[in-house]
């Protein structure tokens, strides 16, 4: 009998003891979702491309009326990356296990604005500024981001690894010009002031590309179902040009008296007023003779071989990548 009581009892505390060890482990919640806010800052910047004709060049040049002349007098390369900027994501997650597990993630990212070009021309011996153009440009896309994640399943504080890639699904780099200019012109007989202004908006659609990205986090339980993330973050994703497309353009040029400043007459261009060439650019590896390129200008009006086709350009490569550093929420369900 007592033989009998004492097993009984050896198995009961066998019982017990594996119940407060399941009780200890933490079952792994399979679904989850994540919310992250993030900020990334340029790695490896490159020069910037063109905008229209103009070099990625920050340039000072002085004017003589007497000769006509422009003459360069400072000259600087613009460098930069479109992989600056903020980004905000919603990501799915699926554990296959206590250690691995499949995440898709969709992001919305915008990059800071980056200075693309300056002319500046001012009179020579003088400040005065009697011409002037400026570009800038920034990113908008939306990007899928397939991975996989792996961490060593820690219950409290648990660190992992992520690594997969970036799919873009949309995205544009949209550039804002604002262009002026002063001169002369005679008209009937008459010395008048003309005075030129242009602002100009452009977008430039990419061709598909595809990029990797691979992050290392930390994700800090708050809850029984919710985690705070932590990450640093790198991305690779170079996109190059395939068309761009005036989407805004306003000229006008002003006619002045000399000697009041009244206007005399105003000219207005509009983006309808633009030819089929001036609106439109497809993107090329190569130009050669059979290239729409421009012919010739007359004020900001720019003439092509065809001014019915799209003009031709050479192709343009950016990265919207960098090392950013991510923070967020994570639902387990």
């Amino acid at each position: 009998m007592k033989k009998s009581a004492a097993l009984f009892c050896a198995l009961c505390a066998i019982v017990s003891t594996q119940t407060i060890k399941a009780q200890d482990v933490k079952s792994t919640s399979k679904f989850y979702v994540k919310v992250t806010g993030s900020y990334y800052f340029s790695v490896f910047p490159g020069q910037f491309p063109k905008v229209g004709s103009y070099e990625p060049h920050d340039e000072h040049l002085v004017y003589n009326p007497q000769t006509g002349a422009s003459t360069t007098v400072s000259e600087k390369v613009l460098t930069g990356s479109y992989g600056a900027g903020g980004r905000g994501g919603l990501s799915f997650g699926w554990n296959l296990n206590q250690y691995i597990a499949v995440e898709a993630s969709f992001n919305y990212y915008r990059s800071k604005k980056n200075l693309m070009t300056r002319e500046e021309t001012t009179l020579i011996n003088t400040s005065q500024t009697v011409g002037k153009v400026e570009s800038h440009g920034f990113v908008d896309a939306i990007d899928f981001a397939p991975g996989v994640v792996i961490s060593p399943g820690f219950k409290k504080v648990n660190p992992y690894v992520r690594f997969g890639m970036v799919v873009p699904l949309w995205g544009n780099l949209k550039i804002e010009t604002d262009a002026s200019r002063s001169g002369t012109a005679t008209v009937g007989g008459q010395t008048v002031l003309t005075q030129l202004t242009v602002h100009r908006n452009e977008k430039v659609k990419p061709n598909i590309t595809l990029g990797f990205q691979g992050a290392v986090g930390v994700a800090f339980p708050i809850a029984k179902k919710l985690d705070i993330i932590v990450e640093a973050e790198y991305r690779n994703i170079p996109v190059r040009s395939k068309e761009k497309e005036v989407t805004s353009y306003d000229e006008t040029v002003a006619l002045r008296n000399p000697a009041t400043g009244a206007v005399i007459s105003t000219q207005h261009r509009g983006l309808d007023d633009l030819s089929t060439a001036e609106r439109h650019t497809k993107y090329v590896t190569t130009l050669d003779q059979s290239s729409n390129t421009p012919v010739g200008q007359q004020g900001a009006e720019v003439n092509y071989k065809d001014d019915n086709k799209p003009a031709n350009d050479l192709k343009s490569y950016i990265n919207i990548g960098g090392l950013g550093a991510n923070v967020g929420l994570r639902w387990r369900f």
